[in-house]
């Protein structure tokens, strides 16, 4: 399985969002969607704030690989399923109440509800 340099690591973890934008059944990218990108260790993840009936989570659903740009970095990425480790999605709450606490209580408390950590995923860089 591939890995971040460092660099990309930094980069994505700092950027305020990441560009995500699933692919097609044929390959080809969709719009990109605009989400909120943590860092937890040397692993980046990302939630659907809108739980499972957003547009890009969905769309993974059925083919779990897109595009992602952030802080300067365009990777392929395969989006793994991590919402089962509750210990790992206690970290990523941590994660995003300490990134993006200052937006406030209208923000933070849907990315850390049910609906948005049973849509955990672990954003891994392709070949």
């Amino acid at each position: 399985m591939n890995t971040w340099t460092n660099d990309e690591l930094t980069r994505i973890g700092n950027a305020e969002e990441v560009e995500i934008a699933s692919l097609r059944d044929d390959g080809t990218p969709r719009n990109p969607v605009t989400v909120w990108v943590v860092r937890v260790g040397d692993d980046l993840y990302v939630r659907s704030w809108r739980g499972r009936a957003g547009s890009w989570f969905r769309h993974i659903q059925q083919r779990p690989e897109a595009h992602i740009a952030a802080g300067g970095v365009a990777r392929d990425v395969t989006l793994l399923d991590t919402s089962a480790d509750e210990a790992l999605n206690n970290k990523v709450d941590a994660a995003y109440q300490s990134k993006y606490g200052k937006y406030g209580a209208a923000y933070i408390p849907p990315m850390i509800a049910p609906q948005a950590r049973a849509t955990t995923r672990k954003l891994v860089p392709s070949a």
